[in-house]
């Protein structure tokens, strides 16, 4: 294969569902583990039986073990066609999605067997750290990145280091949860700097990505949820800010739901998951240390929402399989 056609696509690969399978399937495994967080922390505080978020654990792991066997299959058939996706502007920043639903499984594995949370959580982090050292390599080496290009996914490989110390520090990895913790909170202000600078003096976000626009309440909202963790028994000025700020975010993204009422369905929706399920786990958190009754309210507005949207979705995809229109050429 010559230098100029190294990172093509496969050209055998045009009529294979399996070589056109989008890293970005992986979110559907973070929205389900967010779903299932937030499950078991409302059936905790409400004292209900763990029968619900169990079921929902086994179709989050059932889900990651399928995805994970067809992409790495898609590994070895189709390696232009991974080459390809890793070198696109848009779907690099997805591929943190695989070491996120580690560490997201780790965090559910806490509640019902600590041994296999500790080894999702040693597995997911080391492949954080590398895909974050990765792409921020790429970013500062680039010569193809515009500001244009920029959009909320590049949070993703951002918000999977502050997902690290939820786990960590529960099992007592203390430092290395802080340095996570560190890497990701500082990265996402940067990040935050970038994407402001982009949507208030450049070209808005094309409908197709305007889903993604959700990511923004994922930093702030895992933000504060790591928070809590690494400083626990307690709310600080900077659990305040953190949370507050989630919410601002949500409330401002919800302000402008007839913007995004009218976008066709496609993949990017499951965008919608994540971010909503972590901050209805910060906004239980946030009742569960304060007592106060509007935490109660909008916890269950939001995980409400969630529960809705997840149905949505399953169904939409459904469907959306059904008639071949996943895994086809962009």
């Amino acid at each position: 294969m010559s230098l100029s056609n190294a990172h093509a696509p496969d050209a055998h690969a045009s009529h294979s569902r399996l070589a056109h399978m989008p890293i970005s399937m992986f979110g559907m495994v973070m929205g389900l583990a967010g779903f299932t967080i937030a499950m078991h922390k409302g059936e905790e505080l409400l004292q209900w039986s763990h029968t619900a978020s169990t079921v929902f654990t086994y179709i989050t792991y059932g889900l990651f073990g399928i995805l994970a066997l067809a992409y790495f299959t898609k590994l070895l058939k189709y390696p232009g066609e991974v080459r390809a996706e890793f070198n696109h502007v848009v779907r690099l920043s997805f591929f943190p999605a695989i070491s996120i639903s580690l560490l997201l499984m780790s965090i559910v594995a806490l509640s019902f067997n600590k041994t296999l949370s500790l080894w999702l959580w040693s597995i997911g982090a080391p492949i954080q750290l590398l895909f974050t050292l990765i792409i921020l390599s790429n970013w500062i080496h680039h010569e193809k990145f515009q500001i244009h290009h920029s959009n909320p996914a590049w949070f993703i490989p951002i918000v999977g280091n502050i997902l690290v110390p939820i786990t960590g520090a529960a099992l007592g990895y203390i430092q290395i949860s802080w340095f996570f913790f560190s890497v990701g909170i500082i990265f996402w202000i940067v990040l935050l700097t970038i994407l402001m600078n982009r949507y208030f003096f450049h070209a808005p976000t094309p409908g197709k990505l305007m889903p993604t626009l959700f990511i923004m309440i994922a930093p702030p909202a895992v933000g504060f949820i790591s928070w809590h963790t690494l400083h626990p028994g307690g709310l600080d000025d900077m659990g305040h800010i953190l949370y507050n700020f989630a919410l601002f975010i949500t409330l401002l993204l919800f302000f402008q739901a007839k913007r995004f009422i009218t976008i066709p369905f496609g993949l990017p929706f499951w965008a919608y998951t994540f971010p909503i399920a972590a901050m209805t786990i910060a906004t239980l958190i946030m009742q569960h240390v304060t007592g106060q009754v509007f935490y109660s309210y909008l916890a269950g507005f939001l995980f409400g929402f969630l529960s809705l949207l997840i149905a949505y979705l399953v169904v939409k995809t459904s469907i959306a399989m059904a008639r071949g229109e996943i895994c086809v050429p962009e």
